[in-house]
């Protein structure tokens, strides 16, 4: 019930988030034994820890070793699995409830992607866009996290003909196509939501086949995963360059995601949010981010690039701190607020999840 509370506000002080974390620090303490002995050998406890920055950071690599979860891991209603390509295991999330995960996605994603209070064609703007979803359906996918909250978006927010456009592996690039033409011809705004590479696999197609879209107002476009195609690299400025000559769509209409199979909580450029092109990424009210410096473990200061770590506390069922190998900055926003940027992957990091 506090969580539902920290949902609708603006912002927590550190007083109120630091309890909170602590508490669900001490729950998943007692309730995970591998936790539990790894905290003791790095002799922090929950009598120990003093603030929200000294709990204990779960690597992403211990969710391939182990069954990280505070409840009988064959009770879980849900188990998402990681991409990678080293290693066989994939990491696996396992969920006890959804609620808290669903809780987690709607107000994040209508705040970044969606106009408050806005029409378009005379339509709130809010909740009846077409979406265009260049990513499996949860049924063909069901162990992916990202294709479960596409779900989620999709029946809060998208318009009945919203459609997948993924089946077996590859991009249905003709009928997505056909349906862009048709929105062209319809003056119909659109929301095409896909991973880095999906969208290059499209702008591809549309230069070999010299097609060309100015798609309506309102059209926009959530991409998630990295900037790496599998037979070229590919820049952010590159490729939302691409967004507005192939499609239409200014960059400052599109918003890179950042999230994980191991999260509960995703993170957004705040591009549509302060109407201007941005990669800092806001921070929910339920959420922490800080970067630490790998050389001594401690976060970095002033604009110093280090390794991402996450505090989430709708992850309160499985590893609320979660320790990623991804590089980043933390700093203060233009409005006074903390936000990061994500540089890559650290060096030997193994590659993951969309930007494969």
């Amino acid at each position: 019930l506090e969580f539902r509370r920290v949902l609708f506000r603006s912002a927590t002080t550190d007083e109120e988030f630091d309890r909170l974390a602590r508490d669900i620090f001490a729950f998943q303490y007692e309730r995970c034994a591998v936790y539990r002995a790894y905290c003791e050998r790095r002799k922090q406890t929950p009598q120990s820890v003093t603030h929200w920055k000294e709990i204990p950071a779960t690597p992403t690599s211990a969710f391939k070793d182990f069954p990280l979860t505070c409840f009988p891991v064959e009770q879980s209603v849900a188990e998402f699995h990681t991409s990678g390509t080293t290693r066989e295991l994939s990491g696996k999330h396992f969920l006890a409830t959804l609620e808290l995960y669903h809780a987690a996605i709607g107000p994040n994603f209508a705040a970044h992607l969606l106009d408050e209070n806005a029409e378009i064609n005379g339509r709130d703007a809010r909740s009846t866009l077409p979406m265009m979803i260049l990513m499996p359906s949860p049924e063909e996918a069901p162990h992916s996290s990202l294709s479960h909250m596409m779900s989620v978006v999709v029946k809060e927010f998208g318009a009945d003909d919203s459609a997948y456009y993924v089946e077996g592996g590859q991009l249905l690039v003709e009928k997505l196509v056909r349906d862009l033409c048709e929105a062209q011809w319809s003056h119909e705004p659109v929301f095409l939501l896909g991973t880095a590479f999906a969208f290059v696999h499209l702008f591809d197609h549309c230069a070999k086949e010299k097609l060309m879209f100015e798609l309506a107002d309102g059209s926009r476009a959530m991409e998630t995963g990295g900037f790496k195609g599998r037979s070229r690299e590919l820049s952010k400025a590159d490729l939302y360059a691409m967004f507005e000559r192939v499609l239409g769509i200014p960059p400052t209409r599109v918003v890179n995601e950042y999230g994980m199979t191991e999260l509960s909580t995703q993170f957004y450029d705040a591009t549509v949010r302060v109407g201007q092109r941005t990669d800092g990424k806001a921070v929910p009210p339920w959420a922490r981010v800080l970067v630490i410096d790998p050389n001594t473990g401690r976060e970095a200061t002033g604009n110093e690039r280090g390794l991402i770590r996450i505090f989430d506390l709708a992850n309160l069922w499985s590893m609320m701190c979660v320790q990623t190998e991804d590089l980043g900055i933390a700093r203060v926003s233009e409005s006074g607020l903390m936000e990061f940027e994500v540089l890559g992957r650290a060096a030997g990091a193994e590659a993951r999840g969309c930007s494969l």
